[in-house]
């Protein structure tokens, strides 16, 4: 009896796949803990479209970097679909295995079939076989089919050497008798292990499992917390309980709730409630309080923002709110300068890499760099963040007077020089940076508009996503990927304002732009792992 915990597959429908390393860690030590006995780590695929993590792919040097306990047994899945509509089933086969299973971390291989793809899938099972991997085969939907049918799916599958054929309650309405009616049929002609995979729309995806136990079924599907498509599937900390105590076996299940209990996050630190400096200065300044508290209910504004909002008030005047008094300290750049310095210089014909500040860049590290590594992008980092080696980044750029002020002393230290509006900075500002190489790109805000110059640019706001975009676009880039633009939330105001700006871009400019890390934003996207 084999328990395969299959939860960064299948739970991957969720969150693109995209688990984080530390996640993954502790999720392998808890598996161990709680004697399971195949660890399903994610797909195998051809396609890459829109982001997918780490666990879209599981290629070999991603398994590389996993600390896998010994105990474990690695698998993972394809898609029949990839396979039967390929030019060539064998060529399919060498790209998602370039290895054997001699030199990989992966023992198992699973392919996920329709009906209708099974009978033409079939023959990878030798080419897998040939090269050292256990084979699995998942049918998906076989609840809906006849004895006939599934008879016939039986006696196909008899012909080849599966070390698992797999039955999964893709709709999730099959209920015990059902169950073993099924099994009956599948026994006809398979006299191999058979595999159940549960979904629990009907809250069965347990008592289905466990009717599956008794019928002789050995190869048990389960996931942390039923994380899956759909309503999910058996609960991995509920079926180890079971399998543990039909075995006659403890079970540890200590890092496998730690890990549960992780991703609960305190509510104040989602609330913020309290008094802040922000209030403390519109007291001083005799600034009206609803400027601050509407600064901070709009995401927009980060704590520079504020600043800079609260110093123009001070300044301008705010005894009295208005709303369009408040969008105006946004605007610090109403008129364009000329610039002098021109981005062709730097990126002419080139494809450009834009960082962002989003904790995908983080987490994607070694991919990003491996990206630049290997199509040598010019790469442009926003403000002072330094999430990767210095040496891969080209240039930096900011435009925020604020931003750039309390970021003085990081900008001084880096390498790379800064873009920025410096002639139409604070001298505050410009005296603060006057040791720094200086690429100065002027900007103009015009609302909605995006208008490209040589050595200047008008652009919907001062953003600093805003005018890069513009940057790369003066310079004639002949591509523009982004990386860690994950994105604030459906319902936040900043990713609104920013989906405003990339829609902008893409229908004035008309130059391509795409995401190479997961991002919430409807643009382009493809998967770092992919490429």
């Amino acid at each position: 009896m084999l328990v395969l915990d299959c939860t960064l597959r299948d739970g991957g429908y969720y969150n693109s796949w995209n688990f984080p390393q530390r996640v993954v860690e502790q999720y392998l030590q808890a598996m161990d803990a709680a004697n399971v006995d195949i660890v399903e780590l994610g797909m195998r695929s051809l396609k890459n479209e829109g982001f997918k993590g780490a666990a879209g792919f599981t290629t070999d040097e991603y398994l590389d970097t996993l600390p896998l306990p010994s105990s474990l047994k690695v698998g993972v899945m394809v898609n029949a679909f990839e396979l039967v509509n390929a030019s060539s089933l064998e060529e399919a086969l060498v790209s998602l295995f370039p290895k054997n299973a001699e030199e990989s971390k992966v023992d198992l291989v699973r392919i996920a079939c329709h009906v209708h793809e099974f009978e033409h899938a079939l023959p990878a099972c030798k080419w897998l076989k040939d090269r050292g991997f256990l084979v699995g085969f998942n049918l998906m939907q076989v609840a809906e089919r006849s004895q006939a049918e599934v008879e016939a799916l039986a006696l196909a599958a008899s012909k080849y050497d599966i070390d698992a054929l797999y039955f999964a309650d893709s709709m999730g309405s099959m209920g015990p008798e059902q169950c073993k009616t099924i099994i009956t049929w599948f026994k006809k002609h398979w006299n191999g292990a058979i595999g159940i995979h549960t979904h629990d729309n009907m809250g069965k995806a347990l008592q289905n499992t466990l009717t599956a136990i008794e019928e002789g079924v050995t190869w048990l599907d389960a996931t942390v917390t039923g994380m899956g498509r759909g309503p999910g599937n058996a609960r991995t900390e509920e079926l180890v309980i079971e399998v543990a105590a039909l075995q006659n076996k403890s079970v540890n299940l200590v890092p496998l709730m730690a890990v549960i209990r992780s991703y609960f996050q305190p509510l104040k630190n989602k609330c913020g409630w309290g008094t802040n400096p922000f209030y403390f200065l519109s007291g001083k300044y005799g600034i009206h309080p609803t400027f601050i508290q509407e600064m901070l209910s709009d995401p927009r504004y980060s704590e520079e923002d504020i600043l800079a909002a609260i110093e123009h008030l001070r300044v301008e005047g705010g005894s009295k709110f208005s709303f369009n008094t408040l969008d105006a300290t946004r605007n610090f750049f109403k008129k364009k300068g000329a610039g002098s310095w021109s981005p062709k210089s730097q990126i002419l014909g080139k494809p450009v890499l834009i960082l962002g500040a989003g904790p995908g860049l983080t987490e994607h590290k070694a991919a990003v760099q491996a990206f630049i590594r290997k199509y040598s992008p010019v790469v442009i980092a926003m403000n002072a963040q330094s999430s990767l080696v210095e040496d891969l980044v080209d240039l930096r750029i900011a435009s925020h007077p604020v931003r750039l002020l309390a970021d003085c002393q990081h900008h001084l230290n880096l390498p790379q020089p800064l873009i920025t509006p410096a002639s139409a900075l604070p001298d505050d500002v410009t005296d603060s940076l006057q040791d720094k190489v200086l690429y100065d790109f002027a900007l103009e805000v015009t609302e909605n508009n995006f208008t490209i110059g040589e050595t200047s640019a008008s652009i919907p706001n001062s953003l600093a996503i805003s005018y890069a975009l513009a940057v790369a676009a003066a310079g004639s880039a002949k591509h523009i990927y982004l990386a860690g633009f994950d994105g604030f939330g459906s319902g936040d105001n900043r990713t609104q304002e920013m989906q405003k700006v990339f829609n902008a871009f893409i229908e004035q400019v008309k130059l391509p732009v795409t995401s190479i890390t997961y991002t919430e934003y409807d643009i382009p996207s493809i998967s770092v792992y992919g490429v």
